[in-house]
């Protein structure tokens, strides 16, 4: 599968100066920017910013970014499932992760989230995708926004929902670990039947597999 990919750009005013969302931009492009320290949901800045950077060349990864003159306040990041996950049994090249997303506090408010979810999506080449995400509540920033654990939940369903992912069943454990957790997923107008029904049996491998065992 060749993986294209086609830049997209929009700009805005905050009450902080122009915000620009952009991508996807490869780890060439990325480096001529600054990463804000205070994108730490996942790792330290410096070595999240070095994993952006390698997700770029992925052949199918896709980074978006929002960005505050030249330092990145916010991203978005597309790739293949982990291998270590059951999303990535039958190595599906049409099936791609929402593997993070972030915005710093100073420009939330701002939908930055949405807007970076709306131009990722405004490449054509997505209609070829399966797009998931997993949301599991101990990745959510409760603390910072002050939100309980539901209203969270409708945020992010909202702001999912600018780039057509809605909630889905699942019988991944760790999904219905919590209530709060779910399957996001976007399959795109030029995804096959077979790939759909490939994807079902993942959302649902638990059961197939027990079926398979009592044969």
């Amino acid at each position: 599968m060749n993986h294209e990919k086609t830049y997209h750009k929009e700009a805005f005013d905050s009450e902080h100066g122009p915000v620009v969302i952009e991508g996807p931009l490869s780890s060439k492009e990325l480096a001529a920017y600054t990463f804000d320290e205070q994108l730490t949901a996942f790792r330290p800045a410096e070595k999240q910013f070095e994993a952006v950077q390698s997700i770029a060349d992925f052949e199918e990864g896709r980074i978006i970014i929002a960005r505050h003159n030249e330092n990145i306040v916010g991203y978005v990041t597309y790739l293949h499932p982990d291998p270590l996950e059951r999303w990535s049994e039958g190595n599906m090249e049409n099936l791609i992760e929402l593997g993070a997303i972030e915005v710093i506090p100073q420009f939330r408010g701002y939908r930055i989230g949405s807007r970076l979810l709306r131009i990722s999506m405004m490449d054509e080449f997505m209609e070829n995708y399966i797009v998931i995400s997993t949301e599991y509540h101990w990745h959510w920033d409760l603390k910072g926004t002050g939100l309980n654990i539901w209203d969270y939940r409708k945020v992010m369903e909202k702001m999912m929902a600018a780039g057509g992912l809605t909630p889905a069943p699942t019988d991944d454990p760790e999904i219905i670990s919590h209530p709060a957790n779910c399957l996001m997923v976007r399959i795109g107008k030029h995804v096959s039947e077979e790939s759909v029904e490939q994807f079902d049996t993942l959302r649902f491998l638990t059961r197939h597999q027990y079926r398979k065992a009592r044969r």
